[in-house]
């Protein structure tokens, strides 16, 4: 979807596939069959931006056979998708049973996520529609905290620093201009927006930002105004934003909301948990451990790191973070130009919702995600960009 801001850009609104996790070349070609194309159907556009999630085999395969990446644009084109954006962040098995901290692995030390990352960069070059230059790839931001040490912190900046100039020269060689979002998230080197500035300065290099994730965003209490306000003053670029809620509670010492959180705990994702008191953020690195230790205090609203469907928000006594979203596009496409052109709604967790959310079919997923952009759209609309056919 596209849409054409005030000052004449157009933005893009995308919705990320790692909803519908495939390992392999078939299974992408399934789930746009399967998913993608019906989304668009309910949403009655002639196209349908998909931020793309490729494993790595599935790019590998892409990366090296012209053949197999001709089929998949040529899927592509039958279904009227439209491909701006990548989501580089997981690099296999996203769809198994427990994910966890392996979502993290490989990290910017080890030279498998450069290659991966190369790959991805290549594979979306020749995937863009004609008439779009711009593209981006968000990516994990660095490391999980506990396994970056200083050799590490030394590979990883050597690693971006590198693929910041094959960037360069692949714009060059194609005119096509890609640049890299680290995706700031709790629990990681880079947990907020403030976190990444001083890395992403260090490598200096307008090919490497960020990736604005509200439901990180809100997690971490951010103020958007605040944080994206400090990324602009460091002269760090908004790649792109992915559209998301947290889940939030504001009374987590009542044993009611306790039980309702509970439901939210599951054994797939980490929902890292977040509480700010007056002495500053405190964090659990999962939503259990929130619930059943006695390290996060108690007093005051709790976020966690559950991606809740954007139009609808939990049960009372829990709610979602919508509003943090809101003023967080207030400030990126609000204003008299846009701070980033590359939107994606990326709600991952419908299948780890409580059972009695969960969508039981894929006409359910497909009506679920078609609803979330269509709020998306609604807020767009509602700041002032016009939708395009």
């Amino acid at each position: 979807m596209r849409f054409r801001h005030p000052d004449g850009s157009i933005v893009h609104l995308a919705y990320c596939t790692n909803v519908h996790p495939a390992e392999d070349l078939d299974g992408v070609l399934a789930q746009l069959r399967t998913h993608c194309a019906p989304v668009r159907r309910r949403l009655g556009v002639d196209r349908l931006g998909i931020g793309l999630w490729l494993a790595a085999g599935a790019a590998r395969v892409l990366d090296g056979d012209g053949r197999a990446l001709h089929t998949l644009r040529t899927a592509l084109h039958r279904h009227h998708l439209e491909v701006v954006t990548l989501n580089g962040f997981p690099y296999q098995g996203f769809g198994a049973g427990e994910v966890k901290y392996r979502v993290y692995q490989p990290d910017w030390a080890d030279p498998r996520r450069l290659a991966h990352t190369l790959a991805l960069a290549r594979i979306l070059a020749a995937l863009m529609p004609q008439d779009v230059t711009d593209g981006s790839i968000s990516t994990l931001p660095l490391a999980w905290r506990t396994a970056h040490d200083a050799p590490r912190a030394a590979r990883a900046r050597a690693a971006l620093t590198e693929l910041a100039g094959r960037l360069e020269d692949m714009a060059e060689a194609t005119g096509r201009s890609l640049r890299i979002a680290v995706e700031p998230e709790p629990g990681c080197v880079v947990e907020t927006c403030a976190d990444a500035i001083g890395p992403l300065s260090a490598i200096g290099h307008d090919r490497i930002g960020v990736c604005v994730d509200t439901c990180h965003l809100a997690t971490s209490f951010e103020n958007p105004a605040t944080a994206l306000g400090a990324l602009a003053d460091a002269g760090i670029a908004v790649v792109k934003s992915q559209l998301s809620a947290a889940l939030h509670a504001e009374h987590p010492d009542r044993p009611e909301v306790r039980r309702a959180l509970a439901a939210f705990a599951e054994p797939r994702f980490l929902h890292q948990t977040r509480t700010r008191t007056a002495a500053g953020l405190h964090g659990t690195d999962d939503l259990p451990h929130a619930l059943h230790g006695d390290t996060l205090p108690r007093s005051g609203p709790w976020r966690a790191h559950f991606h809740v469907p954007l139009h609808a928000a939990p049960a009372p006594p829990l709610t979602s973070t919508l509003d943090v979203l809101r003023q967080t596009l207030q400030v990126l496409v609000g204003g008299a130009h846009p701070v980033t052109t590359h939107l994606e709604v990326e709600t991952y967790t419908w299948q780890a919702l409580p059972p009695r959310l969960r969508p039981d079919s894929p006409a359910a997923l497909a009506d679920g995600i078609a609803a979330e952009l269509a709020l998306a759209r609604d807020l767009l609309l509602d700041l002032g960009l016009k939708e395009l056919p």
